[in-house]
């Protein structure tokens, strides 16, 4: 089995619900934070690749359609170079909108989970994240420097560029599946609707 999608959207850019719906387009499971904490003996392999030491990615994510959310966002070029046949999907809103989503939620997990938790999400924002988050200007300037680099990389032909609210059709014309007779999921990691 291989990836179908290599979602490169930042967290808080509607990945929850981009999770369940490619769950339910590819009939497997889809590689999302809620997995970290599912399987926190991933956390050390995500800290290890923030240090420069990836693991095998065929072989870790072997069980998984698609990834969307952190940690596997930030790895986007690696995953799209290990998964060629994958489309990148680029989930955005604007970065005004993600900030305050973004300051209110995961900006705030420090200290909730575990030392190692925290040590590997500080390894992956120092490495991975284009810009310090310390500022709202500055974690807004590293957001849309992510989102330029990935649309300025990534041929068009693999590129899905989806705003929540687009619903079923970009993604499904991306990978030539029906779209679905029911709504689009919206669902949002923090208990809220997004």
């Amino acid at each position: 089995m291989t990836l179908r999608v290599v979602g490169a959207g930042l967290p808080r850019t509607g990945t929850q619900s981009l999770k369940q719906a490619l769950e339910l387009l590819l009939g497997r499971p889809c590689y999302h934070m809620r997995e970290v904490f599912a399987h926190p003996e991933h956390v050390p392999l995500w800290h290890a690749a923030a240090s420069g030491r990836p693991p095998d990615w065929q072989e870790f994510l072997r069980d998984y359609a698609a990834t969307v959310d952190a940690p596997a966002a930030y790895f986007w070029p690696e995953l799209s170079e290990a998964f060629p046949e994958a489309i990148v999907l680029l989930s955005m809103r604007d970065g005004d909108s993600w900030w305050e989503s973004a300051s209110r939620t995961v900006f705030r997990t420090k200290g909730l989970v575990s030392p190692e938790w925290d040590a590997m999400n500080e390894a992956i924002a120092k490495s991975r994240f284009p810009t310090p988050r310390d500022t709202r200007e500055s974690a807004i300037r590293g957001y849309e420097l992510h989102n330029d680099r990935v649309r300025a990389t990534v041929h068009p032909s693999r590129l899905v560029v989806w705003h929540p609210g687009e619903g079923w059709e970009p993604i499904c014309k991306a990978l030539g599946v029906p779209v679905p007779n029911q709504p689009f999921p919206r669902l949002d990691v923090f208990a809220r609707k997004v």
